[in-house]
């Protein structure tokens, strides 16, 4: 499509915009009927670990959503010579879980609590047991029992909880809204009635009754929507939220608000059964749509849906490129002190490409990028740790592979239950996010970890914001009765270019030459955290 085809659909608003709200990363997406990006904006922005809890400013959102959509606006002028104001539909995506709750009058009770918080042990481990179903510490209802008993005062004013997306939402259009992907990390979805788990509801008020709370759980959730549905209208309100200049115009439909899960699945063409994919950010994880149930409850899987409801196994690692990003933040100062002005771009593509030079084990390097506590290896903490030895050959090859090792080195665990215990069959296993905009590199190690075929397809570095367009697309352009994995297939991927990367045998046994030295060194990992509480203690830096 021309520039002047493409400036007519801007002028007619036959597009869609999704914005995301990463772990690092705040982006927009506009987008055409033909699912192609037309501009995009970002915004960086990092988590904090305040009062013991990992949290973002809310305040920086907003500002974060305003900053990347005027860099997607200015995109549009320039490119089209249009001003921006009419879109056809919108959707927004955020990491999943998590707890944000509200007062009667909108107010934030506490900061917001991320998915990343490793606090709700007592609490997922109690729910666990009373619905015989893994409640995973991530999700906003171990939060919210957790906060029950700390006794934390703030309980009792709860009028909603929602996650972030949930919560994006509830500004741009005034609707307790979320989408079904979302809502299965925030509670339990009943497959048959795509809504919250009625008997495990009834065992929530059983279990917390006699507490003198005034409201009801059901109460204070988010309405639960499938992909395809109308969510809510822009309001005046949201739309200056997005732009502030008041040229965006109001009344536009919203789809259901989404989790990175759901998004990632979308972007990736993997809401089948038997189809998976691999969604790679300062967390990994790996999603399967399940043909029936698992056989046990699996402490390293949880139990998510599908955009429409299906049931997902999900294994996910709380930690995978915080500390390579922060590796090469290093190189990037190295540059700037021998007086040169670095491509971040050309940075990532140079050193990752050095992978493929290394030693298939790493030469016996070892990384672990504990940024936090790691549920699969049962780490409640963590502490990022670089470990060599004497005897290993230390070279800059060898050491950005094992970065990718080890980023991928807890999911591996993981998996090895769903493929071995549960003998879940996988057709297909797309992986999208920033890692993999490095021709091979990312592809083949992850290939090579999971030792199954990986394809990536040409918009994997786009991620959860297209994702989240094209649900925003899907719901004012389906047919009647189209389902969402129809839509996928005949309209969106039928042309997409792809490419998959089969293991290679000498990465697959070089990977896991690296997994014993993994396991084995994870007493140094739990030593190395050990130093840092006992210094907390004394009052030190750690």
């Amino acid at each position: 499509m021309g520039n002047s085809s493409k400036k007519e659909t801007i002028e007619r608003g036959d597009t869609s915009l999704g914005i995301e709200l990463g772990s690092t990363r705040i982006k927009a997406v506009l987008i055409d009927r033909h699912y192609e990006v037309i501009a995009s904006g970002t915004y960086e922005w990092e988590n904090q670990l305040i009062g013991g809890y990992w949290t973002y400013d809310l305040k920086e959102m907003l500002q974060g959503v305003q900053a990347a959509y005027e860099q997607l606006k200015l995109e549009v002028q320039e490119r089209y010579s249009v001003t921006l104001q009419k879109i056809g539909s919108i959707g927004c995506s955020a990491m999943m879980q998590g707890y944000i709750v509200l007062d009667q009058y909108g107010e934030l009770l506490v900061p917001f609590r991320t998915w990343r918080n490793a606090t709700t042990s007592a609490a997922a481990a109690e729910l666990s047991g009373t619905f015989q179903f893994k409640i995973p510490e991530r999700w906003s209802i171990a939060h919210l029992y957790q906060a029950i008993l700390n006794g934390e005062e703030h309980v009792a004013r709860i009028d909603y909880l929602t996650t972030l997306s949930g919560y994006v939402h509830l500004l741009l259009t005034g609707r307790r809204a979320i989408g079904i992907g979302d809502a299965s990390g925030m509670f339990p979805i009943d497959e048959v009635t795509k809504q919250y788990n009625e008997e495990m509801v009834k065992q929530f008020t059983t279990l917390t009754a006699g507490r003198g709370y005034p409201w009801k759980l059901q109460d204070i959730l988010p309405t639960v929507y499938t992909a395809g549905k109308h969510a809510g209208n822009l309001s005046e309100a949201g739309a200056r939220l997005i732009d502030p200049s008041g040229r965006l115009q109001a009344g536009i439909p919203l789809c259901p608000p989404e989790g990175d899960a759901g998004t990632g699945m979308v972007a990736t063409g993997s809401v089948r059964k038997r189809t998976g994919n691999i969604s790679v950010g300062t967390s990994v994880f790996a999603m399967f749509v399940l043909e029936q149930n698992l056989s046990a409850v699996h402490p390293e899987i949880d139990i998510v849906n599908t955009p429409e409801g299906s049931p997902v196994a999900m294994v996910l690692a709380n930690n995978c490129s915080s500390d390579l990003n922060a590796w090469i933040g290093l190189f990037r100062e190295f540059h700037e002190a021998m007086g040169l002005k670095p491509d971040m771009n050309q940075l990532f593509s140079v050193l990752l490409s050095q992978v493929l030079e290394a030693d298939a084990d790493g030469g016996g390097l070892l990384s672990y990028g504990y940024y936090s506590g790691e549920n699969i290896t049962g780490f409640a903490q963590g502490r990022p740790l670089f470990v060599r030895s004497p005897q290993s050959r230390f070279t800059l090859a060898n050491f950005m592979r094992v970065h990718l090792y080890g980023a991928f080195a807890a999911l591996r665990l993981g998996m090895e239950i769903l493929t071995g215990q549960e003998r879940v069959t996988i057709d297909r296993i797309s992986a999208h996010g920033g890692l993999f905009r490095t021709p091979q590199v990312g592809q083949r190690i992850c290939a090579a970890a999971l030792n199954v075929p990986v394809s990536v397809l040409s918009t994997a570095g786009e991620g959860g914001a297209w994702g989240i367009a094209i649900l925003a697309s899907y719901m004012i352009h389906k047919e009647p009765n189209e389902s969402l994995a129809d839509y996928l297939t005949s309209k969106v991927f039928c042309d997409m270019e792809g490419q998959e990367v089969t293991p290679d045998p000498t990465d697959v046994d070089g990977f896991a030459l690296y997994m014993e030295r993994y396991t084995k060194g994870l007493t140094i990992e739990q030593a190395a955290i050990d130093h840092l509480l006992e210094n907390r203690k004394r009052g030190e830096l750690g």
